[in-house]
């Protein structure tokens, strides 16, 4: 019998014993609990999410919300950290105890939380024998999230590699499957309501991902044709926001730039102007919807 308290369980299990095309099915199930869920819509739910994965992802999140820890993003990239990574995945444990010792108090705290203690990490380190059990791989998964907490720092995928004395080619590996797992997550937060809270974090660390790059420059990236050389070229002459960009002169940003075309800037701008009218609509229609009188008033 699944779990009454795991919606993602039932569902899968019902999931598992039907034969349906998933783009066919339209049934509702209730679970045990009494919430009418749509087949069709967790079939796509967990889609984003390998099978076998997905029922320890929603354990991992429900964890999570008992106790998150956000003075730094280490506990959301150690949600967001690639399953299918782990067995890739062989710590050196100097290096392990080296970059443990450098996170910062809270940071050491998100260790303990997801079942990694210090004490582990130091007997491993210094060749120790080991009596508790502890998980392999909610060891191996913090490992590879303090990579991708180091690149999130630093953005150097050659310093971080030479870090963790690990291949570039594996780190920026991990990083594309970062981003893309994130995205998944945050669309797997989104369908539940009880992960409300995870839908604004993981927006913006999914950004971190993709992009990989010092935070304020992220706007800027987000407009067309702007990455990061560019980007750190604009931010740097003064043009630091979205609003900077769609107000600029493409004359002024031709002199202003080295090595941009005419063509470039105006593609810039336009590009700027359009995202800018799509973020102030839809702020618009926000507040459009807060400010509507409710047509139920009793």
């Amino acid at each position: 019998m699944a779990n009454a308290s795991n919606p993602v369980l039932q569902i899968r299990a019902h999931l598992l014993l039907t034969t349906t095309p998933r783009w066919l099915c339209t049934a509702c199930i209730y679970t045990e609990c009494g919430t009418v869920y749509d087949v069709c819509l967790f079939k796509y739910l967990l889609g984003s999410v390998d099978l076998a994965y997905c029922d320890t992802l929603y354990t991992d999140l429900k964890k999570g919300l008992e106790g998150l820890i956000l003075e730094s993003c280490l506990h959301l990239l150690y949600l967001t950290t690639p399953y299918d990574m782990v067995s890739q995945c062989s710590p050196d444990w100097m290096i392990y105890f080296k970059q443990y010792n450098q996170l910062t108090p809270a940071e050491q705290q998100v260790a303990a939380t997801v079942g990694v203690p210090e004490s582990f990490i130091t007997k491993k380190a210094s060749g120790q024998a080991i009596k508790k059990n502890v998980d392999n791989g909610s060891v191996d998964r913090l490992y590879l999230s303090l990579v991708l907490h180091a690149l999130l720092k630093e953005t150097n995928i050659w310093s971080v590699a030479e870090k963790f004395n690990t291949s570039r080619g594996f780190v920026q590996t991990l990083l594309n499957s970062a981003a893309s797992f994130s995205s998944s997550v945050l669309h797997f937060c989104e369908e539940l309501d009880e992960f409300w809270v995870y839908k604004a974090l993981f927006t913006e660390l999914s950004k971190k991902l993709t992009y990989c790059v010092k935070a304020e420059l992220i706007p800027l990236m987000e407009v067309a044709g702007v990455l990061e050389a560019r980007a750190k070229q604009l931010y740097n002459t003064g043009y630091k926001t979205l609003a900077h960009l769609a107000n600029a002169d493409p004359e002024v940003l031709v002199k202003m730039i080295e090595h941009l075309s005419r063509r470039q800037a105006r593609q810039i701008v336009s590009s700027a102007k359009m995202l800018l009218a799509e973020k102030a609509e839809a702020l618009q229609e926000e507040a459009e919807e807060l400010l509507r009188i409710p047509t139920d008033i009793p």
